[in-house]
């Protein structure tokens, strides 16, 4: 993909996950006018959101075919077309069949758009980055479905369903046009064949684990155990064709895995508060559902701010710290809800509600980077497909598992006799329970997350520390250009590192660095015309001399880049490459241990070339 700036591509990206997520959720708070006007019962109507989660899972993994298929831009903007279609059909439905067909074609383009959309993001963001791009794809698919419930309620309170899909139409040919103006020619990744066997494995797989686990709490349990078998069938077969469907592979990757059960983990908690919280608010304390929207959504507001702070904090320091915090904020927090279910106070609710979320936006966009960054970029796409598949599947399951448990305890409070407002607070925190169970696995899943960051990290570590330049040349603020110059010309360098007096670094050197300061503060080191008539009458021993005697903490370029020692050779050469620079002091523990130059990684990949090839 060629493009201006990887930046342009994460507006597209961003704004496709969030309508993506935005529409499968925005619909839901429709279902009653949409049953008065069609005579449809609940059982009926709820298709609408099962349809579309089953559509949307079975094209996961069959767009990471197309991805690796069609050139990407042609095949983003069909996607966004799927969506167009859809909306018009909804929008135009005169009865309740036709109204299925156009959610079900919407949900074959958002099953794609938001695979497709991280695969575009993966191919353009530096991997020094990833975690600041995600955390903004995070986002934008945590605001989406919630932002959508109390958007559809204020569109309700002046229209009808129909307006629904009018507005979210012309969001969806907005992007459709940006998409256009901003995605640039782009190559096929390849041209894999699709195996049809392995698209019915998998769809037969995904609609019978979805469709099971929605219902099992009604007795459908076998048809989740159906669904299990012939994902065994799917699996085997990925291992056993030379170009499979989803290359399971990615799953030897340890961190990888880990990566994934953390995210389905932060995944199920997010979706199973998200309508438990609601369902809790309007019936214990009787109030509507804009209301309990807006109760929740200062939490939401929190989470989409902290989201790209999250995935800053993972550029810098990993998620070994961040992500234990992150479930530790929702065990603490949900078991707090728990125990002030009594209290009848919204303001209460929504404080306490924050840092749920907040905990939430710590893991789930820096644990998606920190699995998707161990992948190669050949495995990129495949990566991304088990991801998004763990999306539809933890949401399907968090939704059902937890809707299920708080309906199971409403019914054990009325059989028991309590009275509804205590039957809905002992159903409250049950379920809470349950949820606090699931974090207190999350936290001690993420204490591993240390070890596999820190092996990770070896290889790197060790080669970084071995081909840079310990032997570091350090120039005091106070010293004279004089004297830097003459160091530079003894050891024969071509910049130094600037340290205080503390010996802290302050900046970096270099004789280019002292030559410009010297072109502007006298003529004589712009052109020879100047030099004539610095001896025609001026002193320029004198100038000379004053210039030689600046300091180098006035000259000395205080935009350090500076790179850490756990930063691997490929991504030194990038940094060095992108900034522009022939060399970079190198930290560890926020100390400088070395200097580490272009000169250093052409003779290290030559050393290593040669070795592999004597071998």
């Amino acid at each position: 993909m060629k493009t201006k700036k990887p930046l342009l591509i994460l507006i597209v990206t961003a704004f496709a996950s969030f309508l993506a997520t935005f529409n499968e959720t925005f619909l839901n708070i429709a279902f009653t006018p949409i049953m008065k006007d069609f005579g449809v019962s609940v059982g009926t109507v709820q298709w609408l959101t099962t349809a579309y989660m089953l559509g949307a899972a079975i094209m996961v993994p069959i767009s990471s075919f197309m991805y690796r298929k069609f050139k990407t831009k042609p095949l983003f903007l069909f996607t966004v077309c799927l969506l167009i279609v859809g909306s018009l059909i909804c929008a135009l439905a005169p009865n309740f069949e036709i109204l299925l067909t156009g959610r079900i074609i919407q949900s074959l383009g958002t099953g794609m758009l938001i695979p497709i959309g991280m695969n575009l993001t993966l191919s353009v963001v530096p991997k020094e980055k990833i975690g600041t791009y995600m955390g903004i794809m995070g986002a934008m698919t945590t605001l989406g479905p919630s932002l959508s419930i109390i958007s559809a309620g204020a569109i309700l309170s002046i229209g009808n369903w129909q307006l629904l899909f009018w507005i979210f139409l012309m969001l969806t040919c907005i992007l459709f046009i940006i998409a256009c103006i901003i995605l640039g020619k782009s190559e096929k990744m390849g041209n894999p064949k699709l195996d049809i066997l392995s698209v019915i494995f998998v769809s037969l797989s995904l609609i019978g684990i979805l469709y099971g686990v929605s219902t099992i709490f009604s007795g459908n349990i076998l048809i989740a155990l159906l669904g299990l078998v012939i994902g065994f069938l799917f699996v085997k077969r990925q291992n056993s064709i030379k170009e499979p469907l989803i290359n399971l592979e990615v799953l030897k990757v340890k961190e990888f895995k880990i990566g994934i059960i953390l995210n389905m983990l932060g995944l199920m908690l997010v979706f199973s508060m998200n309508i438990i919280m609601p369902l809790f608010i309007q019936n214990a304390l009787n109030v509507p559902a804009f209301t309990a929207s807006l109760t929740l959504f200062p939490a939401i507001l929190c989470s989409c701010i902290t989201a790209p702070i999250a995935g800053r904090i993972y550029d810098k320091h990993g998620c070994k710290k961040i992500v234990p915090i992150g479930f530790l904020l929702i065990l603490v927090f949900i078991i707090l809800l728990g125990l002030t279910r009594n209290v009848n106070s919204l303001l209460l609710i929504g404080i306490l509600y924050v840092p749920v979320i907040i905990g939430s936006a710590l893991i789930i966009g820096p644990v998606q980077s920190f699995a998707l960054s161990h992948l190669d970029k050949k495995k990129n796409s495949h990566g991304v497909t088990m991801t998004s598949t763990g999306f539809q599947i933890a949401g399907c399951i968090g939704s059902s598992l937890f809707t299920g448990v708080y309906s199971l305890m409403i019914g054990i409070g009325n059989a028991q006799g309590l009275a509804e407002k205590d039957g809905l607070s002992f159903a409250f925190l049950v379920t809470l329970l349950v949820a606090a169970f699931i974090a207190l696995i999350g936290f001690l899943i993420s204490l591993f997350v240390k070890r596999y960051e820190r092996e990770s990290m070896i290889d790197a570590h060790l080669t970084l520390r071995n081909i840079m330049k310990k032997d570091v040349f350090t120039v005091n603020e106070e010293d004279d250009l004089l004297s830097v110059l003459q160091l530079l010309t003894n050891k024969k360098i071509s910049g130094a590192p600037v340290v205080n007096k503390k010996g802290n670094l302050i900046g970096f050197i270099s004789d280019g660095d002292i030559m410009r300061y010297l072109s502007k503060s006298h003529p004589l080191f712009v052109n020879a015309y100047s030099f004539a008539a610095i001896n025609d009458g001026n002193d320029f021993d004198e100038k000379l001399d004053s210039l030689m005697r600046s300091k180098a903490g006035d000259v000395a370029n205080k935009k350090i880049v500076i790179i850490d020692i756990n930063t691997d050779a490929m991504d030194v050469c990038k940094i060095l490459t992108d900034k522009h620079l022939k060399k970079a002091p190198v930290m560890e523990n926020g100390k400088m241990v070395g200097v580490i130059n272009r000169s250093n990684i052409t003779k290290y990949a030559i050393d290593t070339y040669l070795s592999l090839v004597n071998e």
